[in-house]
């Protein structure tokens, strides 16, 4: 790649795979939610509470993993990779440590699910589903360590392959175990719950052995097998993994406090909130493609120390973004009511979930915004402002807008969907101006 050439080729060979990864994780969703729904209006809303719980523990361990991203891509970068494998030993135990703390902090919640304001009605259904989410966030987090070094490392296909080989797993292991088909027993929501976490094992086995056995990973894996830990190399994956991770836990954790907030509007509503968030999923999986291939893409040139480049770079991927994002928006206008209604029979619940398709327009160019600049900032390495930025975006703004416009100013549901654009493009500016000042062209 030339000084004064296009990235946009790049970032579409890398982002690519990581798109048909997140379009089949969306197929799953998409499966899991309509399994799910067709089997009872009560088990979604079920799904909703505790998947928004979990999405907030996921995110923040993912979170966590992205730092690896641009310390990989800059080792890459500069042919070090032995010092790759030094790296993600370091990151792999340092990960592990951090996903068990917080799967610790949500069992001890476990005991007080009770009191978070859900139906009690639907208590038999949400805490057996909540312990088979508990029990991934461990896999979920050693996965996505591998995956990091793959992706820095420019290999975007592997992780596609074993997500949608785990995706086809999960929608199996659905049909087979929620339903009670082919002799296996009808487990209901619990079933949809097993299912995905032998799938997320299976993803989590499936990457190690990649590294295990892999010529590309020689290196790499000599470096890993070879290296202690050390005080710097943990403080290095410390220091750039927090920020994400709090970045993608307050991000997260506006929208599951929002789902907190439907479901003190009753059942009907909160499984109307599901069907909107798995919908507006689909802008969201794109939309983290590009955001992926825009953070390895700036890390690979941040290792020359190229400021214009980083910024070429970011901007072109920024194109890339607001393509698809139209590309979302339009669908989500014209055939959105036809999406919702493949998750429910329920007229009830349709007709709530239908209510929503302005505000999920509305918030497609905030939440493509953030996600391109994010991860321009994250493939820089100068990652603190994520921290704070996320914190005043989805906290300090962003829940109070949802509780205000949900319930003080009236619009129920319909309010607290409207608030997520106030805090994307709060976000999305924010990450935007803090990316310029990281890479300022010095003349």
């Amino acid at each position: 790649m030339t000084k004064t050439g296009s990235y946009y080729r790049e970032i579409i060979r890398l982002g690519l795979p990581i798109l048909v990864g997140q379009l089949g994780m969306i197929v799953t969703a998409f499966a899991d939610n309509i399994m799910v729904g067709r089997y009872s209006t009560e088990a979604l809303a079920s799904a909703s509470f505790v998947n928004g719980v979990f999405n907030v523990v996921i995110f923040c361990c993912i979170g966590f993993t992205y730092g690896l991203t641009p310390l990989v891509g800059a080792l890459y970068g500069r042919g070090e990779h032995r010092a790759i494998g030094e790296l993600m030993r370091n990151g792999l135990v340092l990960n592990v440590l951090y996903s068990a703390a917080i799967t610790l902090a949500l069992g001890l919640l476990y005991f007080h699910l009770d009191r978070l304001g859900q139906p009690s009605q639907l208590m038999p259904l949400i805490r057996p589903y909540y312990l088979t989410a508990l029990a991934g966030v461990v896999p979920v987090c050693v996965f996505n360590v591998f995956a990091q070094w793959s992706y820095g490392t420019t290999d975007t296909r592997t992780p596609m392959w074993i997500i949608l080989g785990a995706n086809v797993l999960n929608i199996a292991g659905n049909y087979l175990l929620i339903f009670g088909h082919l002799g296996m027993p009808e487990l209901g929501l619990l079933g949809a719950g097993i299912s995905t976490l032998v799938s997320r094992i299976v993803c989590m086995a499936a990457i190690v052995a990649v590294f295990a056995v892999a010529g590309r990973a020689r290196e790499a894996r000599a470096g890993f097998a070879r290296s202690r830990l050390s005080r710097s190399g943990l403080w290095r994956v410390w220091r750039t993994g927090l920020p994400v991770s709090m970045q993608m836990t307050f991000e997260s954790g506006s929208f599951s406090v929002a789902a907190i907030m439907s479901g003190w509007l009753g059942a009907i509503p909160l499984a109307a909130f599901q069907i909107i968030v798995i919908t507006g999923t689909l802008g969201f999986c794109i939309y983290y493609s590009v955001g992926a291939a825009i953070s390895v893409v700036v890390s690979n040139v941040a290792g020359t120390g190229d400021n214009a480049e980083m910024r070429r770079a970011a901007w072109q991927g920024y194109h890339v973004m607001l393509a698809l994002m139209t590309c979302s928006s339009v669908i989500f206008a014209v055939w959105g009511r036809d999406i919702l209604g493949v998750f429910t029979s329920d007229a009830r619940v349709l007709a709530a979930a239908a209510a929503l398709i302005f505000p999920l327009v509305l918030y497609q160019l905030g939440d493509a915004t953030q996600i391109s600049f994010a991860n321009a900032l994250r493939g820089t390495s100068h990652v603190m402002p994520m921290l704070w930025i996320a914190f005043v975006s989805y906290v300090v703004v962003g829940i109070p807008a949802t509780w205000i416009l949900g319930f003080p100013a009236g619009m129920g549901l319909y309010g607290i969907l409207l608030s997520f654009s106030v805090s994307l493009f709060l976000a999305g500016a924010l990450f935007l101006v803090f990316f310029l000042r990281s890479t300022r062209i010095r003349r």
